[in-house]
């Protein structure tokens, strides 16, 4: 059970990699610095992702998310930033999810990261893209920042959540799923209403 639980938590970081890149790697990061109420690490890595934990890669996850949130407030920069996060946030929820999950062969670590963690995080990016696309149509850009401002808050509440309340997290990120999903159906019919 305790595996099962890693690797939700895994998972349900990865899928925050789709609000922001590095606001989930910097959560796991502190996550295996803070101490539970026994003095034990909030969370554990699996081996071979110590790296993760160390004091280099706090510094270079706290510049590249004060970097990445200060980016998606500059108009037409956000939409850029998408294009590169994108393919970055698969790879980091990738990252991610393989080193909650102890106990499996590497490759097997490995494909479920690639599945489960980067799949999360490409669903939810994909989410965001849409939500950015539609704000920079609507309101030729000006809205973003408020788009902005809810996907960071998404980051972070997600991040925390992930490890301190990871059912709650798990649920967010389906309801999140789901709305995107909605939201692309519903555009999609809109449009091939207009091609009628």
């Amino acid at each position: 059970m305790e595996a099962i639980m890693s690797i939700m938590i895994g998972v349900a970081l990865s899928a925050t990699c789709g609000f922001r890149v590095f606001v989930p790697l910097l959560a796991v990061n502190i996550g295996t610095r803070a101490l539970d109420a026994n003095g034990q690490p909030l969370i554990e890595l699996a081996g071979g992702f110590d790296w993760l934990s160390s004091d280099i890669a706090l510094m270079v996850f706290l510049v590249a998310t004060l970097f990445e949130i200060g980016g998606y407030y500059i108009p037409w920069i956000d939409n850029l930033l998408d294009t590169i996060a994108s393919p970055a946030s698969i790879v980091a929820g990738t990252v991610i999810t393989a080193s909650f999950v102890t106990g499996m062969d590497p490759w097997l670590q490995w494909l479920l990261g690639v599945i489960a963690g980067g799949g999360a995080a490409g669903a939810v990016q994909a989410t965001t893209v849409v939500a950015r696309a539609g704000s920079t149509v609507t309101t030729g850009g000006l809205g973003n920042p408020i788009v902005a401002s809810v996907e960071t808050s998404g980051a972070f509440l997600g991040s925390a959540l992930s490890i301190v309340a990871v059912k709650f997290a798990i649920v967010l990120f389906v309801l999140l799923l789901g709305g995107g999903v909605w939201i692309w159906w519903r555009r999609r019919r809109h449009e091939l209403a207009e091609a009628h």
